[in-house]
């Protein structure tokens, strides 16, 4: 089997070092900033009396982008390189956290409460702009410091680091909520962490020779989608990132529709799902270096679909429903999603790994699943009630299930391949 760039690359390797990894570790934590969506939607949607439907349009806004962005930017990433790529993600996420402080601070009066909502909103698209350059250029750089059977993990780690961001996210607002009555402080702590991420990022060397090609097209990254292999795991990224994103942004309101717990307390459940997550980012990480990536997305898929079957029978409840079963929902949904993604990333690296590049701006291009699944539980939610989002959000949990127990359909190419 072919190898990756960075084991064809003497030269390269020679800068992909300990210390240079260290910053590339770090943009990982800035990319985390998009989860904070979920929060912030939580505290929006009340201030500006927005339904259901329309506060998970804010997270639509944030994800859209992907499906726009992520193909063209594998062909800019080819062009200009992996690390400048990320530099000008991280730029535009800086961008993303500015607007947001400059509502609060220049636009906090009632009469300006309009033109708030549209930097925030324009805010919120920066965020997924700026992220989705980061998502298609960042996981490809850190491929150049690993073999191709070390990917799942190494790539996993870099989520490990990417979750205390979104972890620390509901905690630093609910906090500034309650200190001074400005949850929105979480934009201007992040703005500072964003421009260090940035700093450090610049000052860092990185030798890419090799892995850049001015040959690449739209239409050559496209035709990828026909290979069963890419588009399987380009689904899989979907439903991986439309449970996240969903679960973030309901969960508190599936909790505050059965029980009468305040928003306050209710965004907790965000903080428990990302704290399982990053520990199953932390357990995936070491667990994926001694077991099989097949072995490893079937337990996710069956604790995904244990965490849908729990959120459906506290739902379900109509008097005094069981709350510790809901905590233990999202719990498993988060340690069970956590590691999803980088199993179905790195194998879809690994099947192509002389185009690499390519290959990352296809699949962040399911992150889309972030734009369409919030909105799809918004409205099943309005029309059904929260259970409603929870069979929404089972189709993803269900999918990764499935695919895990097929999964010598993402081998059969490989096979091929080395035969």
């Amino acid at each position: 089997m072919a190898q990756t760039p960075a084991t064809t690359n003497p030269k390269g390797a020679s800068h992909t070092g300990a210390k240079a990894i260290v910053p590339v570790m770090f943009a990982f934590f800035v990319m985390g900033f998009v989860d904070l969506v979920g929060t912030a939607t939580n505290y929006v949607k009340p201030e500006f009396n927005l339904s259901d439907t329309q506060a998970n349009l804010l997270t639509t806004m944030v994800f859209f982008w992907f499906l726009i962005f992520s193909v063209p930017t594998g062909v800019l990433m080819n062009r200009i390189g992996r690390r400048r790529t990320v530099l000008l993600s991280i730029l535009v996420t800086v961008g993303a956290m500015l607007l947001p402080v400059i509502a609060y601070t220049a636009c906090a009066s009632d009469g300006a409460k309009t033109a708030r909502l549209v930097l925030i909103v324009i805010g919120f698209i920066l965020l997924g702009i700026g992220n989705t350059l980061m998502q298609v250029s960042l996981n490809p750089l850190l491929a150049l410091f690993v073999k191709g059977d070390q990917l799942a993990s190494t790539l996993t780690t870099g989520q490990f680091v990417k979750a205390f961001a979104s972890l620390f996210a509901p905690f630093i607002a609910s906090w500034a909520s309650k200190q001074f009555g400005k949850w929105w402080l979480l934009f201007a702590i992040y703005l500072v962490v964003g421009i260090i991420g940035y700093v450090l990022l610049a000052l860092d060397k990185i030798d890419e020779s090799g892995v850049t090609s001015s040959t690449t097209t739209i239409a050559r990254c496209f035709k990828l989608l026909a290979d069963p292999v890419i588009l399987l795991c380009f689904l899989g990224i979907v439903a991986h990132v439309g449970v996240d994103v969903g679960v973030n942004a309901q969960a508190p309101r599936i909790l505050m529709e059965h029980t009468d717990i305040a928003l306050e307390t209710a965004t907790n459940a965000t903080m428990v799902y990302f704290i399982a997550r990053m520990i199953g980012c932390f357990t995936g990480g070491i667990a994926l270096k001694k077991i099989s990536n097949k072995v490893g997305l079937r337990i996710c898929g069956v604790i995904m679909v244990l965490s849908a079957v729990c959120f459906a029978v506290f739902s379900s409840v109509q008097a005094n429903p069981p709350v510790a079963l809901f905590w233990i929902a999202v719990a498993l949904v988060g340690f069970g999603n956590s590691n999803v993604f980088s199993l179905f990333l790195s194998q879809a690296l690994i099947t192509e790994p002389e185009r690499q590049n390519e290959v990352s701006g296809l699949m962040m291009m399911g992150l889309i699943g972030g734009a369409i699944f919030p909105p799809l539980m918004g409205a099943a939610a309005g029309g059904m009630g929260q259970i409603g989002a929870i069979l929404v959000m089972s189709i993803g949990c269900l999918y990764v299930f499935v695919v895990s127990l097929a999964y010598r359909v993402l081998e059969r190419p490989k096979a091929v391949k080395n035969a």
